[in-house]
């Protein structure tokens, strides 16, 4: 057993380098520095995100998606921050599916048993690394709509004062949270770079948000002669009352997600005293017969 272990170690490292050979993957250094730039983070490259992405690259020249698909998947990861074409994001998620794939072949040698356990995680590997992006994108639109009453508030209170919607949204872009400052750093500059009015519905567009479509439209209306204050100031009301609701929701589920837990530690209490009973019973009747 040990020398097919090793027998096969060495055959699948043999074959991994003449694959890179015929592949012409680049060098480790060079890897790190694209991994680098289309991650734009400050995490650590490891070997294993290099290979995935060199092999999701190479993969995503024979993927073809149709033109809504391509679209729709292009804006989610342009507004989740992933800087990937949505072909290499798929071929990224096929490959993670196919390294889990190639362990049945020691399996079947050594525990046949869990090749179909690898097969399923397989496919639940696949199917999470394509919904990262629309999870990523759900929590960052969470973030923002968290922000929105509070800004609406600030909305209502600035228009008072001056009637610069590009000068607010500066102001309040220094006090903002992440995820909304970088949406609003987008939308100053396309502000600043064209027309307003579309740079704002950009903005409505990347999200998706039915609380932020609002706050668009008042922001274009005072761009179109309105007041806003009025507006804004119920706006703000609304979105209190509905983060307020969200609020109760997430309340109101807590016990029904502890009861679970506490009904385990009964079950386990109970056991614990069953198993005693049982073992004093038995010893008991070793002695009566």
């Amino acid at each position: 057993m040990i020398l097919l272990l090793v027998f096969t170690m060495l055959v699948s490292l043999g074959l991994y380098f003449i694959l890179i050979d015929i592949i012409k993957v680049p060098k480790n250094k060079t890897a790190k520095v694209i991994l680098t730039i289309n991650k734009r983070d400050k995490r650590k490259s490891k070997n294993l995100e290099l290979f995935i992405l060199e092999m999701s690259q190479k993969l995503s020249k024979i993927i073809k998606l149709n033109s809504y698909k391509k679209s729709k998947l292009t804006s989610t990861l342009k507004s989740a921050g992933i800087n990937l074409t949505p072909e290499t994001y798929i071929a990224k998620a096929i490959v993670k599916e196919g390294l889990i794939l190639l362990s049945i072949i020691p399996a079947l040698f050594i525990f046949p048993i869990l090749v179909p356990v690898i097969i399923f995680t397989s496919v639940t590997m696949y199917f999470k690394e394509v919904s990262n992006a629309d999870k990523a994108l759900k929590e960052k639109r969470q973030e923002i709509e968290n922000e929105l009453p509070r800004f609406a508030g600030v909305l209502a209170q600035e228009l008072k004062a001056t009637r610069d919607v590009l000068s607010i949204l500066e102001c309040y872009k220094k006090n903002a949270g992440y995820s909304f400052k970088k949406q609003l750093e987008i939308t100053i500059a396309d502000m600043k770079s064209g027309n307003e009015e579309t740079a704002l519905t950009r903005l409505e567009t990347r999200l998706g948000s039915s609380a932020l479509s609002d706050i668009v439209r008042g922001l274009i209306g005072v761009l179109r002669g309105d007041n806003g204050v009025v507006y804004f100031s119920m706006l703000s009301h609304d979105l209190k009352a509905l983060e307020l609701q969200k609020l109760k929701t997430i309340a109101v589920k807590r016990p029904s997600k502890l009861r679970k837990y506490s009904f385990m530690m009964l079950g386990c209490f109970i056991l614990m005293y069953l198993v005693v009973m049982v073992i004093e019973i038995y010893k008991t009747l070793g002695t009566m017969f």
